[in-house]
């Protein structure tokens, strides 16, 4: 049996596949091909700038809110802090007396300007005129730091001047204006400052310790201290020793030496307040003296005992009050005619047992300086500025209070001392 003719099976017809290839279509097919695959851009499995920008962005949101976070906690623990500040109850602590500036660094140097005139343009004594010191010689610096002033003195070897504060919850505090530059803390937090008359020496009360030190080249040298009975409080200087009232409510004062063993030298109980110093080293004091009992002037030996008294006219109690440089008169407080005055005492007519006083003007409200030419200068009440002659009171003339430029309602006037 013969086969039949044609395709095998179910093979269809269709074009047939050439079975020659040459080798260079061969090659150059593959080529191509190649060349295609190429071309083709393959998409990355990651994108490393991106991954970076991405990661850059979440770090700087975690950070900033993160910064905010913070900022929140501090905010409120501030405001917690400040209430709790405000809420406390209870007696003041002591204050902590620090020497010198407890930062260790110099405030800086004053620069706002004064923008009005401020005192006199020129004068016989320095003023404080609220925050500006206005010197004798026209200058004006301003007092920013320092703050409200209790009182003044000018400081030895032209150095500036002595400020002490008024008194705060945190006690009061010393400064060194110099003329040029920055104030300087010198002490704070003491609770009742005084000055030696040539501003080399100051006394402080701390605690229950009476403390003195000498004043060099703007610092606090050569600390000494002794034991200071309860309610006692430095008052002045007497030369090198340090006079202070045992007690504002009753007669009697100390002196004590600093560096000496003994912590007394001398006491009283009789004199009240003490007004200053003769040229022979005898005070000026108010004691409580003649029938009825009344203030009276008295001159105290270095022992503090009264060895000569006078009484007549009605005396002050508040102790404001100078002796002049030469010793020879007095300017205090008291009533003439029936009204209050500063009155004008001679000094030299105390042993005769009489005390005779002239009213000079309005009363004392401050410290009080004496001029070369015998002219007492103070402040009053309304922040006047009083200038007493001596020979015109003398003559029967009352001094009249002056206004002063560019002090404010609620400013006080400080006459400097020294």
């Amino acid at each position: 049996m013969t086969a039949p003719s044609g395709r095998r099976g179910n093979q269809t017809v269709g074009p047939t596949r050439p079975l020659h290839v040459r080798q260079d279509d061969l090659e150059h097919a593959v080529r191509e091909t190649l060349s295609r695959q190429v071309a083709v851009p393959h998409a990355l499995a990651a994108d490393p700038a991106g991954l970076a920008i991405r990661r850059a962005d979440r770090i700087r949101r975690r950070r900033t809110a993160a910064g905010l976070a913070l900022a929140t906690v501090a905010t409120a623990l501030l405001t917690t802090g400040m209430a709790r500040l405000g809420e406390e109850q209870g007696p003041p602590r002591t204050p902590t007396v620090v020497l010198g500036d407890p930062y260790a660094s110099p405030l800086p140097e004053p620069t706002a300007a004064v923008t009005a005139p401020v005192g006199p343009d020129r004068g016989e004594v320095d003023l404080i005129i609220g925050s500006t010191l206005a010197g004798a010689d026209g200058s004006r610096i301003p007092l920013l730091d320092v703050g409200p002033v209790e009182r003044a003195q000018r400081a030895p070897d032209g150095g500036g001047w002595l400020v002490v504060g008024a008194p705060t919850v945190a006690g009061r505090s010393l400064w060194l204006v110099p003329p040029r530059g920055a104030a300087q803390v010198l002490l704070a937090g003491a609770a009742q400052i005084t000055l030696s008359d040539d501003g080399r020496q100051v006394a402080w009360r701390e605690g229950a310790d009476l403390v003195a030190a000498g004043i060099v080249g703007g610092q606090l040298v050569a600390t000494v201290r002794t034991a200071l009975p309860a309610g006692a409080d430095p008052v002045r200087f007497v030369g090198d020793r340090v006079l202070a009232r045992l007690d504002p409510t009753r007669p009697g004062h100390l002196l004590w030496r600093p560096g000496d063993e003994a912590p007394v030298t001398a006491a009283d109980d009789t004199s009240t307040h003490v007004y200053g110093r003769l040229p022979d080293g005898r005070l000026v004091a108010q004691v409580s003296a003649g029938t009825p009992r009344r203030p009276c002037l008295a001159l105290l030996d270095p022992a503090l005992t009264p060895a000569r008294t006078a009484c007549g006219p009605s005396l002050g109690t508040d102790g404001r009050g100078a002796v002049s440089a030469d010793g020879r008169w007095l300017v205090l407080n008291g009533r003439a005619a029936g009204k209050d005055a500063a009155l004008l005492v001679d000094l030299t007519a105390l042993g005769s047992g009489t005390l005779t006083a002239l009213p000079a003007g309005p009363p004392l409200a401050g410290a009080v300086a004496w001029t070369a030419d015998q002219t007492v200068v103070y402040g009053d009440a309304a922040g006047g500025l009083v200038r007493a002659a001596v020979d015109p009171v003398l003559a029967g003339e009352r001094a009249t209070p002056a206004p002063v430029p560019g002090l404010r309602s609620g400013e006080r006037l400080v006459v400097v001392t020294g």
